[in-house]
């Protein structure tokens, strides 16, 4: 294993784990912590966001370009995500399953436009 694949593999798992315990910590009501939910979710994503940079300067390859078919991917894949969420949230914590589903289906598919945007249909 490359030095540069297992950094990859150490900050992502670390940075996965602090968005998913931000959002446990968002959306269980009983542990009453959601603003400190909110703190280490976008703590998670920093380590996220580093090991990308990181990543790439250990592969030796050019920083990303912010062109606007990759912002534009970038909007769409959060849209999505957040559009899954509230899916989530409408059927684990509000108990309204129908509506969590449509709307989980509609982010799903929000997250998968995503791939035409950036590479384009052929």
């Amino acid at each position: 294993m490359k030095k540069s694949n297992f950094v990859a593999m150490i900050l992502s798992t670390i940075g996965g784990i602090l968005t998913s315990l931000g959002m446990c910590m968002c959306l269980i009501p009983e542990w009453n912590m959601f603003n400190k939910g909110i703190v280490v979710g976008i703590i998670g994503l920093i380590v996220l966001l580093i090991m990308i940079i990181v990543y790439r300067k250990m592969e030796g390859k050019e920083p990303i370009q912010l062109q606007p078919k990759t912002v534009l991917a970038m909007i769409l894949g959060i849209v999505g995500a957040i559009g899954l969420g509230v899916g989530m949230c409408f059927t684990m914590v509000w108990d309204n399953m129908i509506l969590g589903i449509i709307i989980g289906i509609v982010g799903i598919v929000i997250i998968l436009s995503t791939i035409p945007v950036y590479k384009g249909l052929k």
